[in-house]
């Protein structure tokens, strides 16, 4: 008599979630991730950009990319940290698109960029990314006091105007990391933080803001990968009113009591993020926090990455341009 082997063999595992292609979770808590970048565009290195990559974090194997301009228009440059998006899930300093935003911000601004990586969930849950973040402005902080420092960095950084931006994902560790500094940032010294830039920043809360609800079903970032975002990023068993999530949650500090340094907040107008971002600009401003607020209309979730050139982010430029201008003397 033969066995029926067919019967005792499991099924195989199903697909459960999938972010843009690259990275796949199925049912039995396997993961798949692509070595190739969702956003398959050409690098534009056209050689007026230096950039070289250096291990911030050895424990955790991360990396950031450093940019400088080749021939730099002053003796000292300030340093302008940007910290890319892709819901705490997907991301890299190495994909095209934030290799050629940081080259645009490196030619444009006339500044240092460092665009450090973190750790990703589902394999590294929140707080992860946050922490990664922090100790990515700590490396500089290092540099900065180094008795023997990268003298590839130390020759143009000003480490007294720092700036840190984020871009969606990015934008929330920029936030964190503000919540955690304080003004005037006094435990980074010599290292001084300037102000932040938080470009459409990945917030959350339970309750669904109105664009969120009514906003174009087609977004680039849905509201279906946004809950896929946050149910895989997450700490098990939390809700989207964690305090690293919903800068406003019950159990979130209290910013109105909290010293801030200054923070420009921006959003495109058609981005399912906008009330979000919005709602943080002007709860901050009504408490006397300095806070610019810049919505761009009709642009989507990460425009300016996606369309670098376009006149949106060329506009976009300008204004940070102006912040650092304003926050530096």
């Amino acid at each position: 008599m033969t066995e029926n082997v067919d019967a005792a063999v499991a099924p195989p595992p199903q697909e459960v979630d999938d972010c843009r292609g690259v990275l796949k979770v199925y049912s039995d808590g396997s993961i798949w991730r692509s070595n190739k970048p969702s956003f398959e565009v050409p690098v534009h290195d056209d050689g007026s950009v230096l950039w070289k990559d250096v291990v911030f974090d050895a424990v955790h194997n991360l990396q950031l990319r450093l940019y400088k301009p080749a021939s730099p228009s002053f003796s000292k440059l300030p340093i302008f940290y940007y910290i890319h998006g892709g819901g705490f899930c997907i991301g890299s300093r190495t994909w095209p698109n934030c290799q050629n935003y940081c080259f645009r911000l490196a030619s444009e601004l006339q500044a240092v960029v460092i665009s450090p990586d973190y750790r990703l969930a589902p394999e590294n849950r929140l707080p992860a990314a946050i922490e990664d973040g922090y100790m990515a402005v700590k490396w500089l902080q290092a540099q900065a006091k180094a008795k023997e420092p990268d003298e590839w960095l130390t020759d143009v950084a000003d480490f007294s105007r720092v700036f840190i931006s984020g871009d969606s994902a990015g934008g929330n560790i920029a936030h964190n990391l503000a919540v955690r500094l304080g003004a005037g940032s006094a435990e980074l010294a010599p290292v001084g933080v300037r102000g932040y830039v938080l470009l459409a920043p990945f917030f959350g809360g339970t309750v669904m803001t109105k664009f969120e609800a009514e906003g174009p079903k087609e977004a680039f970032l849905n509201i279906d990968l946004i809950e896929r975002f946050w149910r895989l990023s997450l700490p098990l068993g939390e809700t989207t009113d964690h305090p690293l999530v919903n800068p406003f949650g019950p159990m979130s500090p209290n910013l109105e009591t909290m010293g801030l340094d200054p923070i420009l907040v921006v959003v495109g107008g058609s981005d399912l993020l906008k009330d979000r971002a919005e709602e943080y600009a002007k709860k901050l401003k009504n408490w006397g926090k300095k806070i610019e607020y810049a919505e761009f209309e009709g642009q989507q979730h990460g425009f300016f990455t996606i369309n670098p050139n376009s006149e949106p982010s060329n506009e976009l430029l300008i204004l940070i341009k102006k912040f650092i201008a304003q926050n530096s003397v």
